[in-house]
């Protein structure tokens, strides 16, 4: 029988998916559930030691010997810390230590409590990785307990630390056996021909296969997976995972209904954004997805064509669509004219005949960047790590310093006005370009359903203004165009994409917040 403690349970079962087998443990009372669990698994066998000085060089010498992980089990308050010179000498040893530590609920730290002190990050940068486990009480926190032992585990060559708090009380072994936990695989460095191979007859095999790519654009996919609701035809059994974040909530959510997801980046990193990663490959995620491509264009796969189907019925809909007014209808009109050029705008610098150079597009985040998911049919640009509002102007402002290339930034109002400095530098030249659509607020509250019960949405939530660029850009010396209708917006957009200019040029296209949402919605409306 084991613990009735999800967080020891879950690393319990963890350690041996992953090929932990042997355990040197030491005396405590915090710690005895998992000294308890390690001592009923047959999968591991436990060494006891007294002195968790002592214990930390008995498993780094097991280490070396075995030439494989090994655990190290203590108990809370300052018996975690014995174990720092033995950690110290094996993170230049290169050696895979796993430490335990039991803790102390976060509550009573620095409470005069028995043996309590900040246990996470206490062996510094002596461990790759360092953990402290939740206690699980529902899905999210049992999935995050699960990624955070499955990240330690994976650190091959370096010690690791995983804490875990424990609340009283402690002796409760009535669980008769370890729950079957998911555990996160990484396959090394440099995709070989036969680990891309592997992949391609994986992907071709799966009845539901998907290749999903993040930043810089997913197109129609949150429309589509509006669609498609729960409908389990359309779910995915395998996601091929490469590129940046995705900017629908939609799709993310759907995609969490997936058997697995196997993830391809070029640093090992665990992102389990749909939380049922199975595989890490560590590799450049082009080069799997061009292989994708190959694959499916001499063998087309029902699933992926099915979903091609639905991507494309919405594409020819939200060309037919006509917006009204709004910031929507001033991206879509944008997106048309970078289109009728030869190339196309983008960050692949395709050339652009019309002007006669080449051109990237920038995108601010909130409401801007998901206007780019519907009418962009080209990669973009968008800070979209973290997702922030401020440093968008900026970040293409310093692209266009770098280059000859057009340099165009859409972004919205409050993105703009926080990030205004960006235009206080005499670095800048004429090839940056910004659409500014401005509706005197942030437009994304409008679109949160419930908020609109606050009286404090529009004022203080949405930061409602009544501010202009046109100062802004007199004082930088930019070029100011402004346009409050359908025919001043597009023959403001054709000046912004032809003029020549030594000097940046700026087009503010105002809007009202109702119009933008009402475009908005009856956009969505009109696909069903």
């Amino acid at each position: 029988m084991y613990s009735n403690k999800e967080n020891v349970n879950i690393l319990t079962a963890l350690l041996v998916a992953h090929g932990i087998r042997h355990a040197v443990v030491c005396p405590g009372s915090r710690n005895a559930p998992i000294v308890h669990n390690l001592n009923e698994c047959p999968d591991i066998q436990c060494y006891p030691v007294t002195d968790e000085r002592s214990a930390g060089f008995y498993a780094l010498g097991m280490s070396q010997c075995l030439r494989e992980p090994i655990a190290v089990c203590v108990t809370s308050g300052t018996a975690l810390l014995n174990l720092a010179p033995a950690v110290a000498e094996a993170y230049y040893q290169h050696i895979p230590l796993v430490v335990i530590s039991a803790d102390r609920p976060q509550q009573w730290i620095d409470q005069l409590d028995g043996q309590t002190l900040p246990q996470p990050d206490a062996l510094g940068r002596f461990v790759r990785k360092a953990v402290s486990l939740p206690e699980p009480h529902d899905d999210n926190t049992r999935w995050y307990c699960n990624r955070l032992v499955n990240e330690a585990l994976m650190v091959r060559h370096a010690p690791v630390h995983i804490n875990v708090p424990i609340t009283e009380p402690l002796f409760d072994f009535s669980v008769s056996a370890l729950p079957k936990e998911r555990k996160i695989e990484c396959l090394p460095a440099d995709i070989q021909p036969t680990t891309l191979a592997h992949l391609g007859r994986m992907f071709m095999q799966s009845k539901r296969p998907m290749l999903i790519t993040g930043q810089p654009l997913n197109p129609h996919l949150d429309e589509a997976v509006l669609l498609v609701q729960d409908d389990e035809r359309y779910v995915p059994d395998l996601v091929l995972y490469i590129g940046g974040s995705i900017v629908s909530k939609r799709l993310k959510r759907f995609l969490r209904m997936a058997k697995e997801t196997w993830v391809v980046n070029e640093t090992g990193e665990v992102n389990d954004t749909f939380m049922n990663l199975t595989h890490v490959i560590v590799g450049d995620g082009e080069v799997v997805a061009d292989h994708i491509r190959f694959l499916l264009e001499d063998q087309p796969h029902p699933f992926v064509q099915m979903w091609d189907e639905l991507v494309r019925r919405i594409h020819s809909q939200a060309v037919a669509y006509q917006p009204v007014y709004s910031q929507m209808a001033a991206v879509k009109y944008f997106e048309s004219q970078c289109s009728m050029f030869n190339g196309q705008c983008s960050m692949v610098n395709v050339q652009c005949s019309m002007v006669n150079v080449q051109c990237s597009s920038h995108y601010a985040n909130s409401s801007a960047i998901r206007l780019a998911n519907i009418y962009a049919e080209h990669p973009v640009f968008c800070n979209r790590g973290v997702n922030g509002i401020e440093g968008s102007l900026s970040t293409a402002a310093g692209f266009s310093c770098v280059t000859d290339d057009k340099v165009f930034c859409v972004i919205g109002d409050l993105s703009f006005f926080y990030d205004q400095n960006a235009l206080w530098n005499q670095n800048l030249r004429g090839n940056l370009r910004i659409l500014l659509l401005n509706n005197g607020r942030g437009g994304i509250f409008n679109m949160l359903p419930g908020l609109e019960q606050s009286p404090a949405r529009d004022k203080l939530v949405a930061a409602a203004h009544h501010t202009s660029a046109e100062g802004i850009c007199q004082q930088n010396h930019v070029t100011y165009l402004k346009a409050t209708n359908m025919e001043e917006m597009q023959k403001g957009i054709a000046t912004l994409l032809n003029k020549d200019s030594d000097t940046p040029v700026l087009l503010e296209v105002f809007t009202n917040p109702v119009d933008d949402q009402t475009a908005l919605h009856t956009y969505y409306h009109s696909l069903s």
